[in-house]
């Protein structure tokens, strides 16, 4: 893997993983429910600055943002086991165009919107289609939760051959100990490094 101290901003992208506000946002789906994490709750504002930063020197800034697809009726469509996992999820949560489905405001704004509808960024979406129109080469990733869509995206894209950073502080689980399993499992994946060495790394960059 290279060093990503020589990649190229303007090849570069972060991504994160669900940072919406149904998860996050105390109104969200997931606020409602009393489903919180304070370590969750303060990734937008650990991130905000890389995202800011990156955009600047003109690299992209992906957010992947997890849909429950309504049906006709407007009911969501929602797998059976996240269903059984997560039996608060109703009408409206997570639907397209709607507030718990956007971006928390601290994040934005992003480049692009990428809906998924499964744990990892590459599944059935167009992020490979982005990265290709864009001249992306690398992502840093970041968002929720640490062994979901965040490890999922990372190794999608190590079975791509695409170069990836995942940002040690920039993601999070329910447990602290599930986060720091999924840090130590993935040391074969992707480069770690955290919000702040990034941040360094762009001062180089610019």
């Amino acid at each position: 893997m290279s060093d990503p101290g020589t990649w190229d901003p303007r090849k570069t992208a972060l991504l994160t993983i669900d940072l919406q506000n149904d998860f996050i946002h105390p109104e969200g789906a997931y606020g409602r429910a009393g489903q919180s994490a304070p370590e969750i709750a303060a990734l937008p504002e650990r991130i905000a600055p890389l995202a800011r930063r990156l955009q600047a020197a003109g690299g992209r800034f992906f957010s992947a943002q997890f849909t429950l697809v309504p049906d006709r009726d407007g009911e969501p469509l929602i797998a059976p086991h996240l269903k059984q996992l997560r039996p608060f999820l109703t009408k409206g949560d997570f639907a397209p165009g709607g507030f718990g489905h956007s971006l928390v405001d601290t994040l934005q704004p992003c480049d692009f919107v990428i809906e998924k509808v499964a744990y990892s960024a590459f599944y059935q979406t167009r992020l490979e289609y982005l990265m290709r129109a864009l001249g992306i080469e690398n992502l840093i990733v970041g968002g929720i939760v640490t062994n979901g869509g965040v490890a999922s995206t990372l190794r999608d894209a190590h079975l791509r051959d695409v170069e990836t950073v995942m940002l040690t502080d920039g993601c999070a689980a329910f447990r602290q100990e599930v986060h720091e399993a999924t840090i130590l499992s993935l040391g074969t994946v992707t480069h770690q490094r955290s919000c702040a060495q990034m941040m360094t790394w762009m001062e180089g960059a610019k």
